[in-house]
């Protein structure tokens, strides 16, 4: 099964992810993941991505989807996420050009719908462990009050630089301006399923647990 993940910065893909790595066997295709393996592989694409960085410009659609079909033909998996990719039309014509290429198929769409205002008042309260990504929230899930990570234990939080609402807002727009045609896309297609994405981590675990078992 291979699915998208769609959803504005900080409604909760990652987390959702990681679940479905642990639960399912999928594996979980980030593009920045990606593009930093692949930097310093050693390989040919890798060469590729590494002179294009060192040189600070952007990478290729045509060097993503090479970095995503070497994980489709050497990755043995129970599916693949897509996180991160596409983020354009023509990057989803490239993706699905791609699984038709290799014989795959895009079982399901996921997008979580966030309302903003919610979307801001959580991101701007976030942190995560510098350990194992943990993510807290201090209203919703803070840090635990022996300063430990719940998770492993670790004792280091970290908030990213630009989790503030200026910057939050310029990505949401950056998102909505690119990325949302993406819903109209899949919605025709017949691949789409919407869930509240600011719902609580299980319920929104389960609602798409749900989706992908039908």
């Amino acid at each position: 099964m291979n699915i998208i993940l769609l959803g504005p910065p900080g409604a909760g893909k990652g987390t959702q992810a990681r679940y479905l790595v642990e639960e399912r066997g999928m594996v979980q295709l980030s593009t920045g993941d990606m593009l930093r393996e692949a930097k310093d592989s050693g390989t040919e694409m890798g060469k590729v991505v590494a002179e294009v960085m060192a040189k600070g410009q952007l990478v290729t659609d045509e060097i993503v989807i090479g970095l995503i079909r070497e994980k489709l033909e050497t990755v043995k998996a129970n599916g693949f996420i897509f996180d991160g990719f596409p983020r354009t039309l023509a990057q989803a014509d490239a993706l699905g050009e791609l699984l038709e290429f290799e014989g795959q198929t895009l079982d399901a769409v996921i997008e979580m719908e966030v309302d903003d205002e919610a979307l801001v008042q959580r991101i701007t309260a976030r942190s995560t462990c510098g350990s194992c990504g943990e993510v807290y929230n201090d209203i919703t899930k803070p840090i635990p009050p022996n300063g430990k990570c719940s998770n492993c234990g670790g004792t280091e939080f970290k908030r990213r630089a630009d989790d503030n609402e200026d910057s939050l807002r310029t990505r949401l727009m950056e998102y909505y301006k690119k990325t949302s045609p993406l819903i109209g896309y899949y919605y025709a297609k017949g691949n789409l399923t919407r869930i509240d994405g600011l719902g609580e981590i299980d319920t929104v675990r389960g609602a798409i647990a749900a989706a992908l078992d039908k």
